[in-house]
């Protein structure tokens, strides 16, 4: 749920600002970060309420660009519709931030379908709108999604390139989260190349920062990794020693450690017994 809100917390918010004449005093803007909350909880009716009001109220061409944008994501409209909105916005006066974020978003809707030369495309468009626009979080957005398209295409060098220039952009934003998700990112490509030393020494550095964040994911994706690595060098006790860590580490916290992990742990603990016995 947007901004960890409940489902009772979101009725309630949204019935204090839309019900009645309430909705007059929502702007624009307002409207727009109401319509993920109605959406969330069912409210169809009044994500269209919300998008014709959005509309009506916009101050200029840019507003009314972004309801164009909402409206055309939700009815999940054909590339070339996001494509002909940003070139117009482009043209805008402070049309270039829409402009990027339709281009970014065309990347991703052709990195779902696998069509990586459009995907790269759009994104490279959008970025280098961002950089005029000195939009870092725009780039770390967009080499994001460069580096996940080279490595479907296993263009590693590639990816590797994009990863790096990421991890630095979050590292000078002080970006903890980002920059555990990073690591973890850029020590599977280097793993995939036969970096094995280089990959460990960044899934260890992604599981400190996960540690430090108490965050369970970032553990496991790091741990998971350490693992295979393990594994393919032949070293299963300590695959077995990080898939226990891992195991224990959603113990401590109260949950319920995936059933991948146990399942794992007991495959590798069948593995090493018998190559123990050989």
């Amino acid at each position: 749920m947007t901004g960890e809100v409940s489902p009772e917390q979101a009725e309630k918010i949204l019935a204090m600002l839309t019900e009645g004449k309430s909705i007059g005093n929502v702007n624009t803007t307002l409207a727009l970060r109401l319509i993920p909350l109605a959406e969330e909880i069912g409210r169809a009716e009044l994500v269209e309420r919300l998008l014709e009001h959005a509309h009506k109220v916009a101050q200029d061409d840019i507003e009314r660009g972004w309801v164009d944008f909402e409206k055309y994501k939700l009815s999940n409209y054909e590339p070339e519709k996001f494509a002909e909105l940003s070139a117009r916005t482009e043209l805008l006066n402070n049309g270039k931030h829409l402009s990027a974020a339709i281009q970014h978003h065309l990347g991703l809707i052709y990195l779902s379908q696998e069509n990586y030369t459009d995907c790269e495309t759009f994104i490279n468009r959008s970025l280098r709108l961002r950089e005029e626009l000195e939009d870092e979080s725009g780039l770390i957005y967009g080499l994001a999604v460069l580096e996940a398209a080279c490595k479907r295409q296993d263009e590693h060098e590639q990816a590797l390139a994009h990863g790096t220039r990421r991890l630095e952009l979050l590292m000078k934003n002080e970006d903890l989260e980002g920059q555990m998700e990073a690591m973890s990112d850029i020590a599977h490509t280097q793993a995939t190349v036969g970096a094995f030393d280089a990959a460990t020494d960044l899934y260890n550095q992604s599981l400190e920062l996960a540690n430090q964040l108490e965050d369970m994911s970032g553990q496991l994706v790091a741990r998971w990794g350490l693992c295979d690595i393990c594994e393919i060098k032949g070293d299963y006790e300590t695959a077995m020693i990080h898939l226990s860590d891992c195991l224990h580490a959603f113990i401590a916290m109260g949950l319920t450690a995936p059933l991948q992990v146990r399942e794992r742990l007991e495959a590798l603990t069948n593995l090493n017994n018998s190559s123990g016995q050989e």
